[in-house]
């Protein structure tokens, strides 16, 4: 047998036990009722006028006492007795049949009024314990009544009740049918009531496995609605939240009782459950302030009872989910198709567009020597010329890009200065025809640090935010500032960190670390889209970061993190 069996088993006694006690426990209270109200009428009922015997007041008060402190210190006896509680039953209802003897004893044997009271520990032991209790108080009762005919018969009865009646001889079969009487009547009364205890105890035991399986199910359902990864709200006719489940905190921030009595839209304002219930989706900020995707859904409870009031409608269940996780998720798929699209593609310029372009630009570069500036005859042609070498030029470093963002190359990486790497940078960027004079550049690099990473790749970092931050600088103000400086981050380990930033208007909120970096995704005329794209390919090929902030002169600030290894190599 399991440990479980045992459990229920237990509980199981327990339950009847407890049950037991507390059908002894109205027992003893019923007899006192009982005994109270019959000794009340008997010396409510005492005089002349009244042909009935009664008990004298002396002996109405001994038996009334007595029944009062023995049925007391049974009962105080019943709440602490741990024994068997059907052998107490037994004595109880032997006990009464004693009760109900002394009672007809003192008020006339066979002329008393209160035989019928043999009933009531017949009836409770039939009820209160089947199959046994019922018989043995009728036993018990009929061998008392015939004790008391046989007391009678050899003249023992009390002396104050030959003012009531005056007892003649019987014959003997005259208190045999008198006995057989009142004591087929009994067990007649104790098979019914034996007979009604046990369909009562069929139906308690009944109810009582219908109760445990229903409380069985409903710790069930209780712990798959607090254990379910989606989070579950119920509300009512008036939106007002009547449930929610453990996952609710974990997709809000509170606590799933303080929801509970609140309406659904000071919790969540933007959900709509007036549109179809399709896959719905919604933002939701957080107790944190952090701002997350949900997805939910909401289906109406029909209920199969009429309703009492016509206020009563149906409630609905409103299923949440945070989705961030999954949009991101998919938004990686669609960026992964993106670049395999990009990389088919990139492949045929390169071989379709590169070379037709290197020589659409070769042609241009000997016609444009070939033509002056100073020649009115040949200017038109000079700068026509011009315009056709800027713009191969600008599909050349296009294509260029493209290839760079579908086929990253591995990040093979050395020791090198960083202050030499940034120099040779900004010279090929003053050396750009386009790079405006009145640009200034802020290097703050101690001239010792070293980094660990690809240069080459860098390189091209570099170029491509110092570019992008001058394209929203100012005219005639441009202002870049460079800063670099050995760090040690959260985790203990050591990392360099660059900052580029430019004094331009800034990168809105809502496009930072989500847009930017996207592939094609550009607020320049003349871009590609692809730059800022390439420079968060190449730090992450470092196992790097990059994050964007405001500039203290009010642009954007591009800070990146590159880790350095624990010894160096």
């Amino acid at each position: 047998m399991n440990l479980k069996s045992l459990t229920d088993r237990a509980q199981q006694t327990i339950n009847i036990d407890q049950n037991l006690r507390t059908r002894l426990l109205w027992m003893l209270l019923l007899r006192v009722i009982l005994y109270t109200l019959l000794l009340g009428i008997s010396f409510i009922f005492q005089g002349d006028q009244f042909d009935v015997i009664v008990l004298p007041s002396n002996l109405l008060v001994l038996l009334l006492f007595s029944i009062y402190l023995i049925t007391i210190f049974f009962a105080f006896f019943l709440l602490i007795f741990l024994g068997n509680l059907r052998k107490f039953g037994f004595i109880q209802i032997l006990l009464d049949t004693f009760f109900v003897t002394a009672l007809v004893f003192f008020s006339g044997s066979s002329n008393s009024i209160f035989t019928s009271v043999y009933f009531f520990p017949i009836i409770a032991g039939g009820l209160i314990l089947p199959k046994r209790g019922g018989l043995l108080a009728a036993a018990a009762s009929s061998l008392q009544y015939g004790f008391l005919l046989a007391l009678e018969i050899y003249g023992f009865y009390p002396d104050y009740v030959l003012e009531f009646i005056f007892f003649a001889p019987r014959s003997t079969a005259v208190i045999i049918n008198h006995f057989a009487i009142h004591g087929l009547t009994y067990f007649l009364a104790a098979a019914l009531s034996t007979v009604f205890g046990i369909r009562l105890k069929t139906t308690e035991d009944a109810l009582n496995v219908s109760i445990k399986k229903f409380d069985h199910l409903t710790t069930l359902y209780k712990q798959i609605f607090d254990n379910i990864t989606t989070g579950i709200v119920t509300i009512d006719n008036h939106h007002i939240i009547t449930s929610a489940n453990n996952a609710i905190e974990t997709i809000t921030g509170r606590t799933a009782i303080t929801m509970i009595g609140e309406e659904l839209s000071s919790l969540f304002p933007h959900l709509d459950l007036s549109r179809p219930n399709l896959r719905l989706t919604t933002n939701f900020t957080k107790t944190d302030g952090k701002k997350i995707r949900i997805g939910y859904a909401h289906i109406v409870i029909e209920s199969t009872v009429e309703t009492v009031s016509p206020e009563e409608s149906p409630q609905k269940i409103i299923t949440l989910r945070d989705i961030s996780d999954i949009e991101k998720l998919e938004k990686q798929v669609r960026q992964t198709e993106k670049l395999a699209a990009i990389g088919m593609m990139s492949a045929s310029i390169a071989h379709d567009f590169r070379n037709p372009l290197a020589a659409i630009s070769g042609s241009a570069q000997l016609l444009a020597n070939d033509f002056t500036a100073g020649d009115s005859g040949n200017n038109t042609n000079y700068k026509l010329t011009n315009i056709i070498l800027r713009e191969s030029t600008r599909l050349i470093d296009t294509i260029g890009d493209f290839l760079k963002f579908s086929r990253p190359e591995h990040a093979d990486r050395t020791w090198f200065s960083l202050q030499h790497c940034l120099d040779e940078v900004l010279q090929v960027c003053r050396a750009d025809p386009t790079w405006p004079p009145t640009c200034e550049i802020r290097v703050t690099i101690e001239k010792t640090l070293d980094i660990w990473a690809d240069e080459k790749l860098l390189f091209t970092a570099f170029i491509h935010l110092i570019q992008n931050g001058l394209a929203f600088c100012p005219k005639g103000e441009e202002q870049i500032t460079i800063t670099a400086y050995e760090i040690e981050t959260d985790a203990g380990e050591e990392a360099v960190e660059i900052s580029i930033s430019d004094n331009g208007p800034g990168i809105p909120k809502n496009e930072r670390e989500e847009q930017i970096f996207e592939p094609f995704f550009t607020s320049r005329a003349d871009g590609t889209g692809l730059g800022l794209a390439i420079v968060q390919q190449t730090i992450g090929a470092h196992q790097g970061s990059i994050r964007v902030e405001d500039a203290e002169t009010g642009g954007a600030l591009f800070i990146l993190t590159l880790p350095l290894p624990s010894q160096p190599e």
